[in-house]
């Protein structure tokens, strides 16, 4: 019987095991005669590479090759297990020779091999986006380095997590095995790296030791529990874990100091401290600088920072939307998110340069609640958009645009006032008092919060043609102003 090879490289890659596959789908050689070398490791006692047959359908295009397992095989790719390769193949060849369903049997071998190295992968990438501890450079601005040593072949899957979630600094993450950089615009890879090639410490951890030891609760430790979600292989990379065997050691006496301790009355509230509103002086860099450190409404503790507007200083229209996202919030850009994504597809679409716009919101700060570790967004509340409107009044007088185009209800109640409602006024001209003209339509992010396909272009073709009525496509584009209509146009 003769024997094949074929070689996958990168091994964790699902693209380069699907082109192999396919080679041998198409060459119809069977499981039994497959033999799967990894990366460019090399064997004394490899079979002849298999012949790369004519051009035929790619096999994601292939009948009864399912979503799910190719969403399966990536994860499954990214195991250590030198056999997954294969297993993948049997797989594939069952589905494609008459067994479509046998993934929807969970009894199968096969099927439960595979299942466990996917839970496998999984496990270890949780632990990764958990365990990853990122220290300062020495001598270097918003530069982190971190060290981890994955179970798996992980780095390349994880990456853009980090990407999404730390957008606003420079950093790398070091394993053995492989090493990530973003750079603010873009992840690259390269090899793997050692441990002292990461810094050993940073100023920061003597405050982060400091702020986990006071919330560390001594009635609820649970030390079989904390082995399991933070196993003792992992410690070494944690800062926090070196106070773990004193805090263990201790937590019974301070149970017991704290069973004695006795009750206290409920301290009187205090009322909230009022402060004065801010002085709005000054330039539109002055504005943005003095916004920097506003603390008016409570928005800006959780936050990461003020998300001030961005886009020329005489812009001829200003976008005003409702507050920062999650992506905003990291990156100190508005309309960096996927919302920003759609309005950029429908300013391309119409012929629009972004750079010609100004770009702000209502709000300043991203109003969220969390849900483990997802930031949720909160529509935010009229005592926020209080607080920021001497910054929004700032910019528009600075800026002095002649069209205002504000994006959902909170931004056209910001602008045209309280008054305002999206559902009746949407679509129509409004004046202010210094006579700028605006207009309002919905948020984009309303439009991705339609429940299917269908519901969600619908919204978009509202969205795009309600930005065509508001903005003068053909002037804009020329770098002019819009043509306003005359009073009482529609």
């Amino acid at each position: 019987m003769q024997r094949w090879s074929l070689r996958v490289d990168p091994a964790w890659s699902l693209q380069a095991w699907r082109d192999a596959a396919r080679q041998a789908l198409l060459a119809t050689v069977p499981p039994a005669q497959l033999d799967w070398l990894p990366g460019t490791e090399a064997s004394l006692l490899d079979a002849p590479a298999l012949p790369v047959p004519a051009d035929g359908p790619a096999l994601g295009a292939q009948p009864g090759v399912p979503r799910d397992f190719l969403e399966l095989a990536a994860t499954v790719l990214c195991h250590r297990d030198p056999q997954r390769m294969a297993l993948l193949y049997r797989l594939l060849w069952r589905i494609t020779h008459g067994e479509r369903a046998v993934l929807s049997n969970p009894t199968d071998a096969d099927v439960l091999r595979a299942m466990a190295l996917a839970q496998a992968v999984r496990r270890d990438t949780h632990k990764m986006k958990a365990f990853v501890r990122f220290r300062e450079v020495p001598g270097e601005q918003d530069a982190f380095i971190a060290w981890f040593e994955p179970e798996h072949h992980i780095v390349d899957r994880v990456a853009p997590f980090f990407a999404r979630r730390f957008a606003g600094m420079r950093w790398a993450i070091l394993t053995p095995g492989r090493s990530v950089h973003w750079d603010g615009q873009a992840l690259s890879f390269g090899p793997g790296g050692q441990r002292q090639d990461a810094p050993a410490e940073d100023a920061r951890e003597a405050l982060w030791q400091t702020y986990y030891a006071s919330i560390f609760n001594p009635a609820r430790l649970n030390t079989r529990m904390m082995q399991q979600e933070m196993p003792a292989r992992y410690w070494r990379h944690l800062p926090e874990a070196q106070l773990l065997p004193s805090l263990v050691r201790e937590a019974a006496g301070r149970v017991q100091e704290m069973h004695d301790r006795p009750a206290q009355a409920p301290a009187r509230r205090v009322p909230a401290r009022v402060l004065p509103a801010p002085a709005v002086e000054g330039s539109l860099a002055a504005l943005r600088e003095q916004a920097s450190t506003c603390q008016q409404c409570p928005l800006w503790q959780p936050a990461t920072q003020t998300v001030f507007g961005q886009g020329p200083a005489d812009a001829r229209v200003m976008v005003v939307g409702e507050q920062p996202g999650d992506v905003e919030d990291l990156s100190g850009r508005p309309f960096a998110g996927p919302a920003g994504q759609l309005l950029d597809r429908a300013l391309a679409e119409l012929g629009i340069d972004r750079a010609t716009l100004y770009l702000t919101n209502a709000v300043k700060h991203f109003h969220h609640e969390r849900r483990g570790k997802v930031r949720l967004h909160k529509r935010p509340e009229s005592r926020h958009v209080h607080a920021c409107r001497p910054w929004l009044m700032g910019e528009i007088a600075r800026v002095r645009p002649q069209l205002i185009v504000c994006l959902g209800a909170t931004a056209a109640s910001a602008v045209f006032g309280r008054g305002f409602t999206l559902a009746r006024d949407r679509g129509r001209w409004h004046t202010l008092d210094d006579g700028t003209r605006g207009y309002a339509t919905v948020h984009p992010a309303w439009v991705l919060r339609q429940g299917d396909e269908t519901r969600r272009e619908e919204a978009y073709r509202l969205f795009r043609d309600d930005l065509r009525q508001m903005l003068g496509r053909d002037e804009i584009s020329a770098g002019h102003g819009p043509s306003l209509p005359a009073p009482g146009q529609r």
